[in-house]
C-alpha cells in the first residue's frame, strides 16, 4: 500500500513496462495530464478511456490505493503541492552557495524518489545472478563507460571474477566469449545507445544473463535485457537526467556489492583483505 503522498505517478512509471493495454491506457492518460485528474470523478474518468468504471478501479488497486479517490488524493498533493523548489533551476543570480544547495538537493531528490520505485525482489535476484555467475562484466558507453569502470573498481574486491571492457569494439568481442553461467551488466540512461543494444544481443546470444541498469521507461535495453533496475530522475536546462541518475546507478552498484559481499561471508573478507594488503605498497 502506498502510504506517501507523492508516489502516484513514481508508481506508475515503475509499473508502466508490466501493464497490459488497457491499463497503458489510464497510466498513458494519467502520466499526460495529471492535473486534469483530480477534477474527474471516476465516471467521467472512465467516459474519457471508454472503459468500465471497475477497470479504473482496478487499476487504482494495482498501484497500490484502496480505490480511485485514494488515488485522486495522493495525486492532487503530488500536482498541486509544489515540489519544484527541491531542485530549482539555476539562476544567474545565483550565488556558489545557492547553486551548491540546488544541486546536492537534486541529487537528493534523485535518490528519493529512485529509492520508492525499487523492486527488492528484481534487486535479490540481481545479486544471485552476481553470485552464481562464472565471469561479471560490466558494460557503459560514454558517461556511463565510467560508471561501469567504477562497478569493476568495487567488485574487483570480492575475490569474483570481473571485468569492465574499455571501448565498443572489445565489448562486442568480450561479450562474444561470454558462456551460459556468465552475467553480463549494463549501465545506461537512455537504454536505447545502439553499442549497448548490440553488445546486449550477443551476450544473451552467447548464453550470459543479463542485467540492465537504466532510467525508468519502457526502452529497448529494459525490453531485452533478463532483468532491469530503474532509476528515476528530473531533468532541468543546467543538469540533465543522465547526470543526475547516475548518482542513483552507483548505488544500485553500490547496494549490488554489500549483497554480494556479505553473502560471500569469509570468502569475501578474505578477498578484500588480500587487495588491501596489495595497495598498501603503493602508500608511503
Amino acid at each position: 500500500m502506498i502510504t506517501d503522498n507523492r508516489l502516484c505517478l513514481a508508481k506508475i512509471r515503475s509499473l508502466y513496462p508490466s501493464f497490459s493495454t488497457k491499463e497503458l491506457k489510464i497510466a498513458d492518460f494519467i502520466l499526460n495530464d495529471p492535473q486534469n485528474i483530480i477534477h474527474l470523478t471516476i465516471t467521467q474518468f472512465a467516459e474519457e478511456l471508454n472503459v468500465a468504471d471497475s477497470t479504473v478501479f482496478r487499476f487504482c488497486k494495482r498501484i497500490g490505493f484502496t480505490g480511485y479517490q485514494s488515488m485522486k488524493i495522493s495525486l492532487a498533493s503530488e500536482v498541486v503541492t509544489p515540489i519544484k523548489n527541491i531542485h530549482d533551476e539555476i539562476t544567474e543570480a545565483d550565488d556558489m552557495k545557492t547553486l551548491a544547495e540546488k544541486v546536492f538537493r537534486s541529487n537528493m531528490k534523485t535518490l528519493e524518489d529512485t529509492m520508492q520505485i525499487i523492486d527488492a525482489a528484481q534487486l535479490e535476484k540481481a545479486a544471485q545472478f552476481i553470485l552464481e555467475a562464472n565471469k561479471i562484466e560490466f558494460y557503459g558507453s560514454g558517461g556511463s563507460s565510467i560508471l561501469a569502470m567504477d562497478a569493476y573498481h568495487k567488485f574487483i574486491r570480492t575475490g569474483l571474477f570481473v571485468s569492465a571492457p574499455p571501448d565498443s569494439h572489445i565489448q562486442l568481442m568480450s561479450a562474444s566469449q561470454l558462456q551460459k553461467g556468465d552475467c553480463a551488466i549494463f549501465l545506461s540512461h537512455s537504454g536505447s545507445t545502439k553499442d549497448m543494444l548490440k553488445t546486449c544481443q550477443i551476450a544473451k546470444k552467447s548464453g550470459a544473463k543479463t542485467i540492465a541498469i537504466t532510467n525508468l521507461a519502457k526502452s529497448p535495453l529494459s525490453t531485452l535485457a533478463d532483468l532491469s533496475l530503474y532509476t528515476l530522475s528530473d531533468e532541468t536546462d543546467h543538469r540533465s537526467e543522465a547526470l543526475s541518475s547516475r548518482i542513483a546507478q552507483l548505488s544500485y552498484i553500490d547496494a549490488l556489492y554489500v549483497s554480494v559481499m556479505r553473502s560471500l561471508k569469509e570468502n569475501g573478507q578474505t578477498a578484500l583483505e588480500k587487495m588491501r594488503n596489495a595497495i598498501s605498497t603503493k602508500r608511503i
